[in-house]
């Protein structure tokens, strides 16, 4: 495909993506994200042709615009949406496949400065909760899926889900599910809770010998249990 081709599939592709967008006029005003990665088509362009400080300058004058910063060198496949934008940081060695969703502050950076592939490989259909950080040369399967706010230092399987800082893989084999934030488990919530819970048994059985305490022991056993199938791999 051409220039002109990408960047028309680029703008095409965000009505795909997002329901509220009802007119071009929003484009203007309210899509930093497409015009961000119009902007990287041009400037990748002059990249690959030598022309690397015209490039370096484009995408300058684009995070000043956009808060969105791309390095020109970068590799961005097609029908790529980045929504809303604000904050995303994509490394010179990042690579982002076709179909890939990335929400708002997402970081592809590295974690090295050495030269060379330093950055994260992003496959096809994958999707970046907003918040996330990708950090170092890693693999993001295909149709995998990040969620909010995690720090991803370790490859992610293809058709899994990650989460937690650093993130943990929780499920796997789900390539067609939608990714809902609000279905997530909190790891770190119920990690807390059965420790806390635990504690207060022992204290318990300290102070005095009830048989209630069997009870409460069998009551964080299922606390415990719903844990680990949070952690499964």
């Amino acid at each position: 495909m051409g220039l002109y081709s990408d960047i028309k599939e680029d703008f095409t592709n965000a009505y795909r993506n997002d329901p509220a967008l009802n007119s071009k006029v929003d484009f203007l005003f309210n899509y930093p994200g497409v015009w961000a990665i119009a902007w990287y088509r041009i400037a990748h362009r002059l990249h690959k042709n030598n022309f690397k400080r015209l490039a370096r300058m484009i995408m300058g004058l684009n995070h000043i615009f956009t808060h969105i910063d791309i390095h020109p060198a970068a590799v961005i496949g097609q029908r790529v949406f980045i929504d809303h934008g604000t904050g995303v940081v994509i490394g010179e060695t990042a690579i982002v496949e076709d179909d890939v969703l990335i929400y708002q502050g997402v970081t592809l950076g590295g974690v090295s400065l050495n030269h060379g592939k330093r950055h994260p490989t992003v496959k096809r259909g994958a999707v970046i909760g907003a918040g996330a950080k990708i950090l170092g040369n890693i693999v993001i399967g295909e149709y995998a899926k990040i969620g909010a706010n995690s720090v991803v230092v370790k490859p992610v399987p293809d058709c899994s889900t990650a989460i937690g800082i650093p993130a943990h893989v929780i499920e796997k084999g789900r390539c067609t599910d939608p990714f809902m934030h609000n279905m997530l488990p909190d790891i770190n919530k119920e990690m807390f809770e059965y420790l806390l819970k635990r504690v207060a048994i022992l204290e318990h059985i300290l102070v005095e010998d009830n048989k209630s305490v069997l009870e409460e022991d069998l009551e964080l056993e299922d606390i415990y249990e719903s844990f680990i199938r949070a952690m499964k791999n």
